[in-house]
């Protein structure tokens, strides 16, 4: 009786989970005025005018792979940045080390807007205002941190010893960190892959702050929902359904870096 509990309970937790996913995609097939007429379980004719009008329309795919190529690069940048970081503040011990760490940290506690405006100025005056790696270079300023902190988590758990072995064996420092360390903190870097991706691609404030028609995100172009006529409810459907395309297919490849990570890492 009491399996038979926590079976139901289970179940309708994850039927609340799953349900405003069904209703976004059964949104997306149904026409503006099927959806605002009353409440309807299952579309009464199937349309596929709103990605029909996504995929042709040259705006909505810019939007997209741009969006894309952003949260590629800072994901790229912010592993790559924070692999050695983590490294030095789990093996060394230097002046101010902690303070250091605590202050990369502190970066996660202030909300993008803070930054929005000054990372405007200065973008602006370098000529990055309005590209795909002003979007990118500013995320790292939340991501990296992360990183850090999620990678110094895995690092610690890797015997200093390897370290030693690896050296008195002849690897030079680059050879043994790419040959022999990295796979070893395999799941962690999925980890962080995983998590810096996220914050990148569901970002708002400074994706759209920091571009205007160039590398104007996916997220803004959405914003063509709104007109005077009102709300385009299945376009805008049809789009959100398109961003957690994304975001699942990322789920899918690092799912076992990140059953293991949870298991073993600082997360």
């Amino acid at each position: 009786m009491r399996h038979a509990g926590r079976r139901i309970g289970l179940g309708l937790y994850v039927l609340a989970l799953l349900l405003p996913i069904y209703w976004l995609v059964i949104m997306s097939f149904k026409t503006n005025t099927e959806i605002t007429s009353g409440l309807t379980f299952w579309p009464r004719h199937f349309v596929f005018l709103h990605y029909h009008h996504i995929f042709n329309d040259p705006v909505w795919r810019h939007g997209f792979l741009t969006s894309v190529t952003y949260v590629a690069l800072n994901t790229v940048i912010s592993v790559t940045i924070a692999l050695p970081a983590a490294y030095a503040f789990n093996r060394y011990r230097f002046l101010g080390d902690k303070h250091v760490f605590f202050w990369l940290l502190s970066n996660l506690m202030a909300p993008p807007a803070v930054y929005a405006m000054p990372f405007f100025n200065l973008y602006y005056a370098v000529g990055l205002f309005d590209t795909v790696w002003a979007v990118a270079l500013a995320h790292c300023l939340f991501n990296v941190p992360l990183a850090v902190w999620i990678l110094e988590g895995f690092i610690a758990g890797v015997p200093r010893e390897i370290d030693e072995t690896a050296e008195i064996d002849g690897y030079s420092f680059p050879r043994f960190f790419v040959r022999i360390f990295i796979p070893l903190i395999g799941n962690g870097i999925g980890v962080a892959a995983f998590f810096c991706f996220m914050f990148s691609w569901v970002e708002q404030l400074l994706a759209t702050t920091l571009t205007a028609t160039n590398a104007q995100p996916f997220i803004a172009v959405m914003s063509r929902t709104y007109s005077a006529a009102g709300m385009d409810w299945g376009l805008l459907a049809a789009a959100g359904v398109l961003t957690m395309i994304p975001g699942a297919l990322v789920i899918w490849f690092v799912r076992n870096h990140i059953a293991k990570g949870f298991a073993l890492g600082r997360v």
